[in-house]
C-alpha cells in the first residue's frame, strides 16, 4: 500500500547521486570524493536501470505540488552516458501522469560534447556549472586528477552550452583564494554572459572517525580548519563587494542566489535556499545503490535513512528520524542568534557550520556569523527599500536609479 501524502506537506527534494562520489577531477576542497570510502565497490556507485526506474517512480509519487524537479548531482553526473539521461527521460514520461517534469544538472564542465549539449537543449536541461572565477582562482583548487589546470575545459565547455543556447548557471565555490576579489569575481562572471549566479563558501574541517572518513559532520565540535576554507570576515567582505557592484547596475538582470534568497526573507517568504530558510530536512540525496541520506552535506552513517529497495522516499522523508533532523536547525540555535536582530534573515545558515561557541559560551553559533552579520547590515536598507517597492508593485530594480542620486 503506497504512503498517504497530505496536499498540505511542504515539498521534498531528492538529490541524486547517479555515479555517486565517481568524478574526472580531484578537486582540493571536494567534501564528496571521501564518500567512497563508504561504498568501495565502483558498482556500488554506479545506478543500475533497475534502480533508476525505482528511484523515478518513488520520487515522482512521493510530490504534492504538479512540478517536479530531478537534481543530478554528483561527483560528476556526466559519469555516466548519455544513454543513462536518454533513459531517465523516458522513463520520467511514463511515471509523470500528467505531472511537469524539469531536470537540472550539476557539473563540471569538462566532459561536455556537441552530443550532450543538443541533449540538453531538446529536454529543456538546466545545466549548472561549477567554476571558481577567472583562470588564476579556479585552477588553484580545481585540478585533473594527475593535479593538471580544468579551466580551459571548463570554458569550452560554456561555449559549447552558449553554442546550442542551453540554459546554464554558474556554480561559484568562494574559498581563501578568491575570495579577497570580489569585484574581479563579479566581473569575471558578468563577461560570460552569465545571469545566474550560486555561491558557496568553503568551511571544511577534518576529524578522525572510527568509519574512515575525515570530514566533521556539521554540528561536532572540534576538529582543525583546512586551510582553503575562508574566514568569517573573507566572507563578508565579499558578499559586500559582490554586492555593491550588483546593486548599482545589474537588479533583474543578473540574480545571485544568495542576494535573492536574502530580499525573500526580508519579504517573510520562502527563500528558495535552504541553507537560508526556518527549516531544513525537506532536501535529501540519494546514493546510486538507493540509500537515502538527511542532506547532502550529512551523508554520514548516522544520518543514514534507509533505502529505496525497502522503504519509500515518502516514508523515509516524513518519517521520524528525517523530522528529528529537521528540528536540528531552530532547536540548536545559540543566545546570540535567538537575540540577533537579524535571526529572520539567516536562520543561523545551515548547521553544517555551526560549531563554534557564542558570545555566552553557549555551542552552535555558526561559524560564518560575522561575515553574514556584516552583509546584513551592510544591505539592510536597501532591502527595505526593494522590499517597499515590491509592495507597491514596483520592480525593486528602481533601487539602481535611486542609488544614482
Amino acid at each position: 500500500m503506497p504512503d498517504i501524502i497530505s496536499p498540505f506537506a511542504r515539498p521534498l527534494y531528492v538529490m541524486l547521486k547517479p555515479a555517486g562520489s565517481l568524478c574526472n577531477m580531484r578537486c582540493d576542497y571536494c567534501y564528496y570524493l571521501e564518500k567512497s570510502k563508504l561504498y568501495p565497490q565502483k558498482e556500488e556507485r554506479l545506478m543500475n536501470d533497475e534502480m533508476l526506474e525505482l528511484f523515478i517512480k518513488q520520487y515522482i509519487e512521493s510530490q504534492t505540488q504538479p512540478q517536479i524537479l530531478f537534481t543530478w548531482h554528483g561527483g560528476e553526473p556526466l559519469m555516466r552516458p548519455l544513454s543513462f539521461y536518454r533513459h531517465a527521460i523516458k522513463l520520467q514520461r511514463k511515471y509523470a501522469h500528467g505531472r511537469q517534469i524539469e531536470n537540472c544538472i550539476q557539473t563540471n564542465g569538462t566532459l561536455l560534447t556537441d552530443e550532450w549539449c543538443v541533449f540538453f537543449k531538446a529536454n529543456n536541461i538546466l545545466v549548472g556549472i561549477s567554476i571558481d572565477g577567472p583562470k588564476e582562482f579556479h585552477d588553484s583548487y580545481r585540478h585533473t586528477q594527475q593535479g593538471g589546470p580544468t579551466f580551459d575545459k571548463v570554458m569550452a565547455g560554456i561555449r559549447l552550452l552558449q553554442k546550442h543556447g542551453v540554459e546554464w548557471n554558474a556554480m561559484a565555490v568562494v574559498n581563501n583564494r578568491n575570495a579577497d576579489h570580489p569585484q574581479a569575481f563579479y566581473q569575471f562572471f558578468k563577461s560570460l554572459g552569465c545571469q545566474f549566479l550560486q555561491f558557496t563558501p568553503i568551511v571544511e574541517r577534518t576529524v578522525e572517525r572510527p568509519d574512515g572518513l575525515t570530514l566533521a559532520p556539521g554540528m561536532t565540535t572540534g576538529g582543525v580548519l583546512t586551510d582553503f576554507s575562508i574566514t568569517p570576515r573573507q566572507w563578508g567582505n565579499f558578499l559586500c563587494g559582490v554586492y555593491d557592484q550588483w546593486v548599482k547596475n545589474d537588479v533583474g538582470k543578473v540574480f545571485v542566489q544568495l542576494f535573492d534568497a536574502s530580499l525573500a526573507n526580508w519579504m517573510g517568504v520562502n527563500p528558495g535556499l535552504c541553507t537560508m530558510s526556518s527549516q531544513c530536512g525537506h532536501a535529501a540525496v540519494m546514493e546510486a545503490n538507493g540509500d537515502l541520506y538527511s542532506c547532502d552535506h550529512f551523508v554520514y552513517p548516522e544520518h543514514l535513512l534507509g533505502n529505496i529497495r525497502q522503504l519509500t522516499i515518502t516514508g523515509m522523508m516524513y518519517g521520524q528520524q528525517q523530522q528529528e533532523f529537521a528540528k536540528m536547525k531552530t532547536a540548536s540555535l545559540p543566545r546570540q542568534c535567538r537575540e540577533c536582530r537579524f535571526l529572520f534573515a539567516c536562520h543561523g545558515e545551515c548547521p553544517k557550520n555551526r560549531f563554534i561557541e557564542d558570545r555566552h559560551g553557549e555551542p552552535g553559533l555558526n561559524y560564518l556569523c560575522t561575515g553574514y552579520r556584516q552583509f546584513f547590515e551592510h544591505v539592510a536598507n536597501d532591502m527595505e527599500f526593494m522590499c517597499n517597492e515590491l509592495r507597491h508593485q514596483r520592480p525593486p530594480a528602481n533601487i539602481m536609479e535611486m542609488k544614482k542620486k
